[in-house]
């Protein structure tokens, strides 16, 4: 197990070397930064000035040798925008991205994984049937689309919900979240309800398709047999034997929440990663993008790690695999 998690972390680095280097090339093909930071009425004096601040007057090689000296000191530098550091600029917006999407999972899995369950064991019920046409409807509209109709039915027809911004926040336990007050839950719902719809559609069709599987299986036919109680039958012999593709879908879908917020946040002007990196993107702030690419790939990588090392928990026939592996 030890030397599978170096393994990975070994190809992590390297994803993130390979990652931090196309994004310089990719944002220096864009454009200059200078012409989106700089007023077209300052001076050449001023320019030059402005650019050798902003340490574009080396070559773009000397740039992103600059740039990996720092990062291996966990330092991304200085953003072009705030003249503040990348690493505390990105902190103080995690809490708001981490929120919402905490609700969203939530929401997603406290709706679809009971509703995935029920409809692979009765598929012909008119619940099953609902749940499969709206989860095909999920999957079907485009997220900000999804937004603005939820803000005009929610915001505007029926003015029972705010819907811009994250409300009120409060501290507990040296945590400062929108999580701990009415006012933040209130703020909170509707981004994350948006965000969690195609989600709820995806685990939902998953958790549907694997417990259909599983329970025309032989052991799970011979425990009926047996005459094992329906209970038993569902939460010793199915939902054990669908984790892995759950865990699978979960896995990438906590990474895309947060990692993929950019259009709800916008949407909703919620404060969180995704609306920073859209305005960075804007002004050509290179080192708050590359730094959030960095922070995306990484989640990925982490919990990709995760998911596998849960694999060996839940499947004893992955461990053997990665023990005869590592006897090799």
């Amino acid at each position: 197990m030890l030397l599978f998690a170096l393994r990975r972390a070994l190809q992590a680095l390297g994803v993130l070397l390979a990652l931090t280097l196309l994004v310089f090339v990719g944002v220096w093909m864009i454009g200059n930064p200078a012409d989106a930071l700089i007023s077209p009425d300052a001076s050449m004096a001023e320019r030059e000035a402005a650019i050798r601040a902003l340490g574009l007057d080396q070559p773009l090689w000397r740039q992103y040798l600059d740039f990996l000296g720092g990062l291996l000191q966990g330092d991304f530098g200085s953003s072009f925008v705030y003249r503040e550091p990348v690493t505390a600029i990105l902190a103080s917006r995690l809490g708001a991205s981490l929120e919402l999407a905490f609700a969203a999972f939530v929401i997603a899995v406290g709706v679809s994984i009971p509703l995935g369950l029920y409809a692979g064991l009765r598929p012909e019920a008119r619940l099953s049937r609902a749940a499969m046409g709206l989860s095909l409807l999920g999957v079907s509209i485009p997220q900000f689309w999804q937004g603005m109709v939820l803000i005009i039915l929610f915001g505007i027809w029926l003015a029972i919900l705010p819907v811009g911004g994250r409300g009120e926040t409060a501290t507990f336990l040296g945590i400062t979240s929108s999580l701990f007050t009415l006012d933040g839950l209130m703020h909170l719902l509707l981004p994350a309800l948006n965000m969690a719809l195609l989600k709820m559609s995806l685990l939902m069709r998953v958790t549907r398709a694997a417990v259909m599987e599983v329970k025309s299986l032989d052991y799970v036919r011979f425990a009926r047999a047996k005459g094992v109680r329906p209970h038993r039958i569902v939460t010793r012999h199915i939902l054990g034997n669908i984790l892995l593709p759950v865990l699978t879908v979960l896995g990438i879908e906590i990474g895309n929440l947060v990692a993929y917020a950019v259009i709800t946040e916008t949407v909703f002007s919620w404060p969180g990663l995704g609306r920073l990196l859209i305005s960075s993107i804007q002004v050509l702030d290179r080192p708050v993008i590359i730094a959030y690419l960095c922070f995306t790939a990484l989640l990925f990588i982490l919990l990709n790690l995760i998911v596998d090392i849960l694999y060996t928990v839940v499947d004893p026939r992955v461990r053997d695999a990665l023990h005869a592996g590592g006897a090799k």
